[in-house]
């Protein structure tokens, strides 16, 4: 996704009302919308019945996802648009539909209220927050890991297509979340054993998607804040996926200087997250991502490619690769000790 300068009105106008599309798509998935449209078309009378909504809520609802794409209008009824019966439906091959009805819509959009008094350094101690803050929470980190899991296992899956991991031995996945990651990778290289560092609420609740996974004598958790906590040594890679965006920028030099203490001479860096390119041209969705994550960590560091590859220039490595994994949001980075 690329945009052009704006030039008109209906094209900044489009971009203002932009939250109302998001808004639009959420309630969609609130209602399971794009599950009860799955193989065949319904009218909004169908859809009102199965969802037990007031139909003129329903018509206005998917009048609206009609108009901006998300759903394909014929006549009176209504049926998924390619991305969404791809996307949204409920236990589909490739569904993230909790990821953004979860996280984005309950915990990160209203988070986005906080930015203007961000940008002026004006936040309340307690609207600052961090992922520390937020997983020492267990219903708030239920809902954000679980979401997670379910966004991240594409990606997961196209990194374990990409890295050539046949002679790695042990991994160690720090901010790994639920282990998405980790159990792509294991699931491809079945040498690959891997730690997971992270909070002690994700640990636990990770626990369980490992076990249900049967990697559990191949996978283990550290329990601990991993700007904190000590990390293993003799690892032959360590991956920092969507971690750098979400820590003050100063402290980012602090997880390069463990990863390199942690790697064996020979081992990799492996860097994923919302990076944008080194003239800072796009892509958008990642650009936006991070300005995303300022509004809660005022002092997050906006990730370029020139940025991140100097910082790991300066803390000893050599940037092997930097590639695109998912199209038009993150990159991954390779990097090994110099």
């Amino acid at each position: 996704m690329t945009y052009k300068p704006l030039e008109t009105s209906e094209e900044l106008s489009q971009i203002a009302f932009g939250f109302m599309a998001s808004k639009a798509l959420f309630a969609g998935l609130h209602i399971d919308l794009f599950s009860l449209l799955s193989g065949g078309g319904k009218t909004a009378r169908d859809i009102s019945s199965e969802a037990g909504i007031a139909e003129n809520r329903v018509t206005t609802l998917v009048t609206a996802l009609a108009c901006v794409g998300v759903l394909v209008r014929n006549g009176e009824r209504y049926t998924n648009s390619q991305a969404a019966e791809k996307f949204l439906v409920k236990g589909s091959r490739y569904d993230f539909g909790d990821y953004l009805r979860c996280q984005i819509d309950q915990q990160m959009y209203p988070l986005l209220l906080q930015l203007n008094d961000s940008l002026e350094g004006k936040l309340q101690p307690d609207h600052l927050t961090s992922y520390a803050k937020w997983m020492s929470d267990k219903e708030s980190t239920e809902l954000y890991s679980i979401s997670q899991h379910a966004g991240s296992i594409a990606p997961a899956q196209s990194l374990a297509r990409k890295l050539d991991l046949s002679k790695a031995r042990n991994l160690l996945d720090v901010g790994g979340g639920t282990g998405a990651m980790t159990i792509s990778l294991c699931d491809a290289y079945e040498a690959l054993s891997s730690t997971i560092i992270d909070f002690p609420n994700v640990a636990e609740l990770g626990q369980g998607f490992i076990e249900g996974t049967g990697l559990g004598d191949r996978v283990r958790y550290i329990s601990g804040n991993a700007l904190e906590c000590e990390w293993p040594d003799r690892q032959d890679v360590v991956l920092m996926s969507y971690l750098l965006s979400g820590v003050p920028g100063e402290r980012i030099s602090t997880l390069l200087d463990k990863s390199k203490r942690a790697l064996l001479p020979d081992g990799r860096l492996v860097l994923h997250d919302f990076i944008v390119e080194a003239d800072r041209s796009g892509p958008p969705l990642s650009a936006l991502w991070q300005l995303q994550h300022m509004s809660f960590t005022p002092e997050a560091q906006s990730l370029s490619v020139s940025w991140l590859c100097d910082a790991l220039t300066a803390a000893g490595y050599k940037v092997q690769k930097c590639d695109e994994l998912i199209p038009g949001m993150t990159k991954y980075i390779v990097a090994e000790p110099g």
